[in-house]
């Protein structure tokens, strides 16, 4: 007998990240990290709902919002308290890191090899910290 919850599909559609600027931070995204600009769409009152997503992807996006007030701004570059904030996931880990460097991305460590998988921590143009993870199969 199948219940409610095992028959539901649900994903997460977008992430927030919070910026200075939509044009930067397209900008980076989509030259240094090869995401897709999915969305771009004026709001008004210079508000704009931007979605990117990486190469491949298709549900999970990065929803860019531009900080509108003081408290917003000082989140800008550390969301979570200094963590590793997202994971991007990769099937090919040393094809990206090495276009990823290429590009200037700032690596804050060498590549390591884990129980889960190759991974790496980056940061954004802010400062916000990632992983580059090829998971293992």
């Amino acid at each position: 007998m199948m219940t409610n919850s095992e028959a539901m599909k649900q994903h997460i559609g977008a992430i927030t990240l919070v910026v200075e600027d939509y044009d930067e931070a397209i900008s980076f995204y989509t030259k240094r990290l090869k995401f897709r600009l999915a969305e771009d769409t004026d709001m008004g009152g210079g508000k704009r709902w931007v979605t990117l997503s990486p190469p491949g992807s298709s549900e999970t996006r990065l929803l860019l919002a531009k900080a509108a007030t003081p408290e917003q701004k000082s989140r800008i570059g550390n969301q979570t308290g200094g963590r590793v904030f997202l994971f991007l996931h990769t099937d090919d880990f040393q094809r990206d890191y090495a276009d990823m460097k290429s590009q200037s991305v700032k690596f804050l460590e060498e590549p390591r090899a884990e129980v889960y998988g190759t991974v790496c921590v980056f940061e954004d143009l802010y400062g916000n910290k990632w992983d580059l993870l090829e998971p293992k199969s």
